[in-house]
């Protein structure tokens, strides 16, 4: 296995960048965070600051430029790029992680999957909420047979912003990869077909509320699962009081989480994955499990977003695509997913 560091370029260092790429390719020893690719003066002087062995450059075409000299590329920007920049990096001999969404439309992403196999590059999706705290404590009660047969789900990712704060985002069209059902609509809809299988949409409720917006900001789908659950996924910006996070419902046991994942705000507030506070949610947050009438707090389990580039190195070390190891996230599942958004469209 080889045990070299794995190359490492970020293209772009807003949100994704900054918060969700780069913190852990630094803390992880078998990367190397060598450029950062950011046009942003601001984002220049900040990633130079937090990473002042890492080269800065302007553009994904800079990026290329040092293709000879890498390894794997991430690319942190915004979704109607995420097509041709990966099939360029592609071809340029790298491997290549594209921040969710995976494409603007599933046929994108099933190209960039075949290009990928036919060049013989290893190709996955940032689906980093499969590692969120609460999915992970689900996943955990499905496995251990506490709900018995899941009858619904229900998941939300709601917020208070009435203002758009991406330059990019007040810009975008659905066309452009715009709106909630590319944004949180994904991991939504990711995890409920990670837990309960393939799905349709059956229903589909796609709105704008806020003046500004030129795609989605307020949105309601209904899966049915091939395995019998139904699944109720929402997603909004304009909630003042959030749904819980989570809600299921079977035949033994139902379950209800309620809070955010603390990840995130972990690493924007200057935390790093290495620390000892990393992933470790509020009790207050902790999910209720009631069975025949009892209730029981259920402690969530720790987030754990390192796991996607621990599993990757893995992959790559071990001989990328030609290796048995799983990837962390295979982009079939994301084509999937926006297959699924694309039913929604055609129905709303």
């Amino acid at each position: 296995m080889n045990l070299t560091p794995i190359r490492t370029a970020v293209v772009g260092f807003g949100l994704s960048g900054s918060v969700f790429h780069a913190p852990f390719i630094a803390a992880d020893p078998a990367y190397s965070l060598d450029v950062i690719a950011t046009s942003d003066a601001g984002r220049r002087a900040k990633a130079q600051e937090r990473y002042p062995g890492t080269r800065i450059v302007d553009s994904p075409d800079d990026v290329l430029a040092l293709a000879g000299e890498l390894d794997l590329v991430v690319l942190g920007t915004p979704p109607a790029t995420h097509h041709p920049f990966a099939k360029a990096a592609l071809e340029a001999g790298l491997d290549v992680v594209v921040d969710k969404p995976f494409a603007v439309t599933s046929a994108q992403g099933q190209e960039l999957i075949e290009l990928a196999a036919r060049l013989g590059r290893v190709l996955t999706v940032y689906q980093n909420r499969r590692w969120d705290g609460d999915a992970l404590t689900v996943k955990k009660l499905l496995d251990d047979g506490k709900l018995g047969e899941v009858m619904r789900c229900e998941a939300s990712m709601e917020r208070w912003a009435p203002q758009i704060s991406k330059a990019w985002k007040a810009s975008a069209t659905a066309d452009d990869g715009g709106g909630l059902l590319f944004d949180l609509g994904t991991h939504l809809l990711d995890l409920a077909v990670q837990m309960f299988g393939a799905a349709e949409v059956i229903h589909a409720e796609i709105l704008a509320r806020r003046p500004q917006e030129l795609a989605d900001d307020d949105d309601f789908l209904v899966l049915k699962h091939a395995t019998g659950v139904i699944s109720h996924i929402a997603m909004n910006v304009s909630s003042q009081l959030h749904a819980p996070r989570f809600r299921i419902l079977g035949s033994k046991g139902g379950f209800v989480k309620y809070g955010i994942d603390p990840q995130e705000p972990f690493i924007l507030a200057g935390g790093l994955p290495t620390d000892g506070g990393y992933g470790v949610d509020d009790p207050q947050h902790y999910g209720i499990l009631e069975v025949d009438g009892a209730r029981t707090t259920v402690p969530t389990e720790r987030g754990a977003y390192q796991e996607f580039y621990r599993i990757l190195a893995e992959k790559i070390a071990d001989g990328g695509v030609a290796s048995a190891l799983p990837l962390p996230v295979d982009p079939a599942g994301p084509v999937e997913v926006l297959k699924l958004i694309e039913q929604a469209r055609a129905l709303a």
